[in-house]
């Protein structure tokens, strides 16, 4: 009897009820939860409203008058007239147009790998822990990345000037005279590409850096206890450990590659006889120098795709290596 009197008298516990004499997970709670969603959503919207608005102005809106205008043939001036996909058409049937294709795509075929390989050389020489002054080394290596590419072009047209070049001096005092590269048609493209992969090895450095970071260091010492040399726990062990980052870096090195103007605008203005004439400085020309705006804008339209075509590879690619993954 004592026993069924004491479970009588035990209550099951209840939240106490808020001011206004509705429980806090009742109804009015669940009523309370869309009107709470669309404040966050109309904060949010505060928020960003800014960035949406100059990114719809100076992005968007330009974005889509260059799209207009590829199926035009204006020139900045007077009446324009619609002219479908002639000027598409013209870009793969002018000489002159796919030179600067070939070009573009010689200078990627030139810059990609070269950077990519000095930089993951460099980052793994400087990942060793053993190495002493090696945060003022990776420092030294990243700072001609923080400098402006226009501004190295002129740096370097002094270093290569046959006349005041210390460059050019130091390889004359040991037999080699080169005159000036960027003035000969063979040498031009290799000195252009040498510049940017001066410039731009660094920020590709710090990515492998980061990437190592996650490498155990176990599979290393794994690998010594195997009898594998350096060159085995490099393809072996730090190779396949860095796919996504390598895969990363390859895709940002072409894009980069395909947007080349600045050095070849200092050095060579796309000479010596269009040798050094790409896609991106092709744009330059026609749109701002002969005033063919349509056509420029197509052709800036035929770059975006290949731009485009290339992010969504890189974005497949992380995309299969996580499914892989997990």
């Amino acid at each position: 009897m004592t026993l069924i009197k004491s479970r009588r008298m035990v209550r099951p516990y209840r939240p106490p009820t808020p001011l206004g004499g509705r429980s806090a997970t009742g109804p009015g709670r669940a009523r309370r939860k869309p009107i709470e969603r669309r404040r966050r959503v109309l904060r949010a919207l505060v928020f960003l409203a800014p960035a949406l608005v100059i990114l719809a102005v100076f992005t968007v809106a330009p974005m889509l008058s260059a799209l207009r205008l590829s199926f035009t043939d204006s020139n900045g001036f007077g009446i324009e007239n619609w002219v479908g996909i002639a000027n598409y058409e013209r870009i793969f049937s002018d000489p002159s147009i796919l030179n600067s294709m070939l070009n573009t795509l010689l200078y990627a075929v030139m810059f990609t790998p070269v950077a990519v390989i000095v930089a993951l050389a460099l980052a793994v020489a400087l990942n060793n822990p053993g190495l002493r002054l090696r945060g003022l080394f990776r420092s030294a290596l990243f700072l001609p990345f923080i400098v402006s590419l226009a501004v190295a072009a002129f740096a370097w047209s002094y270093l290569l000037n046959p006349q005041i070049g210390l460059l050019s001096y130091w390889l004359d005092l040991i037999g080699i005279h080169l005159g000036n590269p960027i003035e000969n048609p063979v040498l031009a493209m290799p000195t252009v590409v040498l510049i940017a992969v001066w410039k731009n090895f660094g920020f590709y450095m710090v990515i492998f850096l980061a990437g190592l970071q996650d490498v155990p260091p176990s599979l290393y010492e794994a690998a010594k206890m195997d009898g594998a040399g350096p060159w085995r726990r490099m393809t072996n062990v730090t190779i396949p450990m860095l796919s996504n980052t390598f895969g990363f870096v390859l895709i940002f090195a072409l894009i980069a590659a395909l947007q080349a103007f600045d050095q070849i605008y200092i050095l060579t203005s796309g000479g010596p006889y269009g040798a050094t004439q790409t896609v991106v400085y092709e744009i330059y020309e026609q749109g701002f120098q002969q005033l063919h705006l349509g056509f420029a804008s197509a052709l800036s339209y035929v770059l975006l795709a290949a731009t485009l075509i290339l992010s969504l590879g890189q974005f497949f690619f992380f995309g299969r290596r996580e499914s892989e993954l997990n």
